[in-house]
């Protein structure tokens, strides 16, 4: 019998980000500079690794007057818009880990019951597409034997903790505390990984207000660009400015949403700074930053079927590319398909940029085309990555691991919203699968190698459009003639020609200009079979010949 398909869920235009974010160098700091922001970062990181561990034993117990008491203890030491900050800052990082403590729950079930159901299995015995199989051999049964009551006594100590409210927090990073016991490996020396350390637990971030003085009185930001910091009480001393401020060296020029920042501090609206110090592996002198941040109403969705009016472009998204196919509003492949890869290998902003530069290619290519939606894949690899669920196949774990399916949304909606074109999601299910089954084969020509990719990306169109993947419906039931009705699902009732045969037509073709109206036909010679000319003679009246 045919397994049961699973429920597709309905394609949805994806809303924009409701934050923005933008960054610039402090160039330009004097050598107090950086020691004043060295010793209040210090300061404050102090304060902030005290007030995150009485969060933290707090627990569920929290309350408002617990938190007001804490940031009453903390105004003496600091000033009271710092106080807030820090326990805000506190806080959010409390409910940060406990969302991630109850991620890893689910994570240890998910893995506790893989196991223990191919344990139940006789070894050797084969899996289904649905369920795997039982184990290869008695030796790697008894090491997931043991692995089980390892995974079962570590999901009693976290759903211990979590009931109790216990989280476990490494201000600075737990991964950076790790590299201290592998600093050959790392490539640092002692020292350098001591600053960095340091660096990353310092505390120089400030939320806004709106109503004051240009969206922020603790770290304020000038539209001129002129940075100053509201010193602590200990640190007062060091101001340069009235009322206990220090005014940085440095001016501070948004390059990217520069206007917008600019029109939100002259109407006094709220804006967050954050300064930090990026240390480089190299253990070179690093490199000051601030970044500011706001948070704004996402534009409103357009209907689906208004996102749709221009047609829409499939993306399937893979490991090192991006591969993408235009439709039309009929349902049908347009031109070629295109691929945009990226290289996801090196440093964190190496693939950060790599990414936006592919991103950037299928818009304006998007934009080019006068397409104005985009559909891929709502993709979740949460529960695809454990180990348990795939076994040996190490490769196809690392795969999927790999495939930067968060951060290409969040750039997508983000970048596609700047752009005015819509990100429309839809459901993942067996669109590789169908994808290839019933379009591969057709649209691969003598000029064009089509893979099983695009073949998906016009699969995720087709379910974005909400047509049919398969290209057309069965017969119907009396004969194979139509006398039941149109049968096809590519076009509408009202499209023109749409039973005869579709020609497949390049991208430059629609761009190409009409032929000349000015020239007139010429009268050619038609060739025999032999390829000589035909010689024509022609009787004029009156004359002979």
């Amino acid at each position: 019998m045919a397994e049961a398909l699973r429920p597709i869920a309905v394609p949805f235009v994806a809303t924009g980000p409701s934050g923005i974010a933008v960054r610039d160098r402090l160039k330009g700091l004097t050598a107090r500079d950086e020691q004043v922001l060295r010793r209040v970062g210090a300061h404050l990181g102090v304060l902030a690794s005290r007030d995150l561990a009485v969060r933290c034993r707090a627990g569920l117990e929290h309350s408002a007057q617990a938190w007001a008491d804490r940031k009453r203890e903390l105004t003496p030491e600091s000033s009271s818009r710092w106080a807030g900050a820090i326990t805000k800052a506190s806080h959010d990082q409390w409910a940060l880990a406990r969302r991630r403590q109850l991620a890893h729950l689910h994570s240890l079930e998910a893995g506790i019951a893989a196991i223990a159901h191919r344990l139940s299995q006789p070894i050797g015995a084969k899996g289904s597409k649905r369920a795997p199989g039982g184990y290869r051999s008695r030796r790697e049964w008894h090491a997931k034997k043991r692995r089980l009551h390892v995974l079962s006594d570590r999901l009693e100590r976290e759903r211990a903790d979590y009931e109790a409210g216990r989280v476990h927090i490494v201000r600075g990073g737990k991964r950076l505390l790790n590299t201290r016991h592998h600093l050959q490996a790392a490539q640092l020396t002692e020292a350098q990984w001591r600053e960095r350390w340091q660096a990353e637990r310092w505390f120089l971030q400030a939320d806004g207000e709106s109503g004051k003085r240009y969206g922020n009185e603790t770290i304020r930001l000038t539209p001129d660009g002129q940075v100053s910091i509201k010193l602590p009480a200990p640190l007062a001393h060091l101001a340069n400015a009235a009322h206990g401020r220090y005014v940085l060296s440095a001016r501070v020029r948004f390059a990217h949403r520069g206007q917008e920042w600019a029109d939100r501090v002259e109407a006094n609206r709220a804006v967050a700074y954050r300064i930090h110090l990026d240390i480089p592996r190299g253990g070179v002198r690093g490199r000051w930053y601030l970044t500011a941040s706001w948070q704004h109403q996402p534009a409103a969705t357009i209907p689906l079927q208004a996102a749709l009016a221009g047609g829409v472009i499939g993306v399937d998204t893979n490991a090192d590319h991006l591969a993408a196919w235009r439709l039309d509003v009929h349902g049908n492949p347009v031109g070629d398909p295109r691929r945009f890869g990226y290289d996801l290998s090196g440093t964190a902003g190496h693939r950060d940029a790599q990414v936006r530069h592919a991103l950037t290619r299928l818009l304006h290519w998007a934009w080019g085309c006068g397409v104005r939606a985009i559909a891929v894949e709502d993709l979740d690899f949460a529960a695809e990555k454990t180990r348990e669920k795939h076994g040996r196949n190490k490769r196809f774990r690392q795969l999927i691991s790999g495939m930067p399916t968060g951060k290409l949304k969040a750039r997508l909606t983000s970048m596609a919203q700047a752009a005015d074109i819509s990100v429309i999601a839809v459901d993942p299910a067996y669109t590789s699968k169908w994808g290839a089954q019933h379009w591969q084969h057709p649209l691969t020509s003598l000029t064009r190698k089509t893979s099983r990719h695009d073949a998906a990306a016009v699969a995720i169109a087709r379910r974005a459009q909400q047509y049919p993947i398969r290209r057309r419906t069965p017969p119907p039931p009396r004969d194979q003639s139509d006398r039941m009705g149109h049968r096809t699902v590519q076009a509408e009732s009202c499209a023109a020609r749409r039973e005869e045969t579709r020609h497949r037509t390049p991208d430059h073709a629609h761009d190409a200009p009409g032929p000349d109206t000015a020239r007139t036909r010429a009268t050619s010679a038609p060739n025999t079979v032999r390829g000589a000319p035909v010689q024509l003679t022609f009787t004029v009246p009156g004359t002979v010949s």
